[in-house]
């Protein structure tokens, strides 16, 4: 029933882009768009919201042809394509994922007779951004806009839940945000979580530089990093940034004195502020801005690293920054080759339609050329108690993005219990991994978990990790030892070392390994280290859910860890 009004609003707009629109036009025959029948955990009404507060709403355009994005990702990214390495230039990713001019005007003639206007707020122009108070866009939407607020958090929201778009406009609009998708409260690290200053209760094992903690000798000497220092200063690497978490100057100096006595310890990195983020050096640390500095320029040696701090304004309302940092990558005409990013949360924290949009902006840039890596999250197989299913996180269930999952110990590594690892609920699983993961799901048939995981996970969704890297004991400085655990150290190792593979592409006139995950699957998986013991399992309502390590891929080491010589051999070098 879509088809018919789309066709007829292409056929009508084509037309009004040079003619006058009547108001009844666009005001008449609103349909609801989109709407929610209970709140989120957590999420009150406090009351209606002021008439006169200022929204910033976010609308997204249609595509011209939404797959053709992903259609270009996997053609520059499978080795078996002619045009693989062949990564498109910004203008050419523009042009994929531009709204028609039909939809332009439409949307922007229904907003001028409103006497509003939008700007576009992504480099392609399918996202629009209008500021409008809360009494005219309950009017404009056939909205009510209220006040919620989160008791754990005391998290403040507005928001709606519903809302209405005339009939002209759909095939037009995807969506509007923020309206009935709630924020998902900011949460810091935890001493408890993440960081120890005490000595692991885990067993060490007896490899040499690898005995008392995770060090930038132990990584090198575990995946045969290399110390020599990258040459191409065109190549780069991003790290994001959240919440605070600054990254110390002086700390990384010390650092580098303790951890990489053979680098320059003044080595440092830029910075890149975004909805009114800060490095201030007098701040506290909280470990993880640490933690993903010290390793990503203590491994990736001499390749420039730039720090994304994204701050608390954000632009997004509610996305916590990712559609922010991502448009700000995607304006650039030579982004980054590789970003590493150690947050993330529940994917049912997003509606589809919202995730689909922020997935399709990586496959925006992975189509560029830009490795783009997430840590998967470290409560394992994740428990979500009222579906009592396993929870599966975003952006690891993105299908174009490589997620890290984590390990412990050392010759032999073991997966994490903390590992995050599971199947989307959103999505299905790419035609790279299906018969990776078929393998996985005939053994886990036999495995004692599968009589308790069983029925709590969608064994045809994608499937994450990707991949996986030591998560346990890493020391970071921060005015004194600390140790730190967790996929977020995972994710920036991994991403160093495919950062120094691209030095080394580089100077032999090669392109960057660009999005990683159909090679990885079809060759790459000969270069890394298959862990085959370790559990992600958790209890979920009384019970214990989650997955194995077995031989080949799994859900909690992905297809293993790094070795950077059989990786270097496998690209031709």
């Amino acid at each position: 029933m879509i088809a018919p009004t789309r066709h007829l609003a292409l056929s009508l707009f084509a037309s009004l882009a040079v003619a006058t629109l009547s108001s009844a036009r666009f005001s008449r025959n609103l349909l609801v768009h989109e709407a929610r029948d209970v709140l989120p955990a957590g999420f009150s009404l406090a009351g209606p919201a002021a008439p006169h507060t200022l929204l910033k709403l976010r609308i997204a355009l249609s595509q011209s042809n939404p797959n053709a994005i992903v259609d270009a990702l996997y053609s520059v990214s499978d080795p078996a394509s002619d045009k693989f390495g062949q990564h498109l230039s910004k203008s050419e990713v523009d042009q994929l994922v531009a709204p028609s001019p039909e939809s332009v005007s439409a949307v922007n003639a229904w907003l001028q007779e409103h006497n509003l206007s939008a700007t576009p707020i992504s480099p392609a122009g399918d996202w629009l951004e209008v500021n409008v108070n809360v009494s005219k866009a309950n009017s404009l939407l056939a909205a009510d806009f209220s006040k919620f607020e989160h008791a754990g958090s005391g998290l403040e929201a507005i928001r709606t839940l519903s809302y209405s778009i005339p009939a002209a406009l759909k095939g037009h609009i995807d969506l509007i945000h923020p309206t009935t998708t709630f924020p998902e409260p900011v949460q810091g690290l935890t001493a408890s979580a993440k960081r120890a200053i005490h000595a692991p209760v885990l067993p060490r094992a007896s490899t040499s530089k690898c005995t008392e903690g995770t060090t930038p000798a132990c990584l090198q000497e575990l995946y045969n990093i290399p110390t020599t220092p990258a040459q191409d200063m065109s190549n780069k690497m991003a790290v994001t940034g959240r919440y605070g978490n600054i990254a110390h100057y002086d700390w990384l100096e010390t650092f580098l004195k303790k951890y990489r006595p053979d680098m320059d310890p003044t080595t440092n990195f830029t910075l890149t502020l975004l909805d009114g983020g800060d490095n201030n050096q007098t701040g506290p640390s909280v470990s993880e801005g640490e933690l993903d500095i010290q390793y990503t320029v203590g491994i990736a040696t001499n390749v420039p690293i730039d720090y994304v701090m994204v701050g608390l304004k954000w632009s997004d309302d509610g996305l916590n920054g990712y559609l922010d940092e991502i448009n700000h990558l995607l304006s650039l005409e030579h982004p980054p080759q590789v970003l590493t990013t150690s947050y993330g949360y529940p994917e049912n924290s997003m509606p589809f339609n919202l995730t689909d949009k922020l997935c399709k902006a990586y496959a925006q840039l992975g189509a560029r050329g830009v490795s783009i890596l997430f840590a998967s999250g470290d409560s394992g197989a994740g428990c979500n108690e009222k579906m009592a299913a396993t929870e599966p996180m975003f952006p690891s269930n993105c299908p174009y993005v490589t997620s890290v999952g984590g390990t412990i110990n050392a010759a032999p590594e073991q997966g994490w219990e903390g590992s995050g690892g599971g199947f989307s609920n959103y999505y299905s699983a790419p035609s790279y991994q299906s018969s990776a993961v078929s393998a996985y799901l005939t053994k886990f048939a036999s495995s004692p978990l599968a009589v308790t995981t069983s029925g709590k996970f969608k064994p045809t969704g994608r499937a994450f990790p990707d991949v996986a890297a030591k998560a346990d004991n890493f020391w970071v400085w921060e005015g004194s030892v600390a140790s730190i655990w967790g996929t977020s150290a995972s994710s920036p190792t991994f991403a160093s070392i495919i950062a120094l593979i691209n030095d080394r592409l580089s100077q032999h006139g090669r392109p960057p390994m660009g999005f990683l995950n159909p090679w990885l699957y079809k060759t790459g998986k000969d270069g890394l280290n298959d862990i085959t013991a370790g559990n992600n399992s958790i209890e979920c309502n009384g019970v214990n859910a989650g997955f194995e390590a077995v031989e080949g891929w799994d859900p909690v080491t992905g297809l293993g860890t790094p070795d950077f010589n059989k990786l270097l051999k496998l690209v031709g070098l």
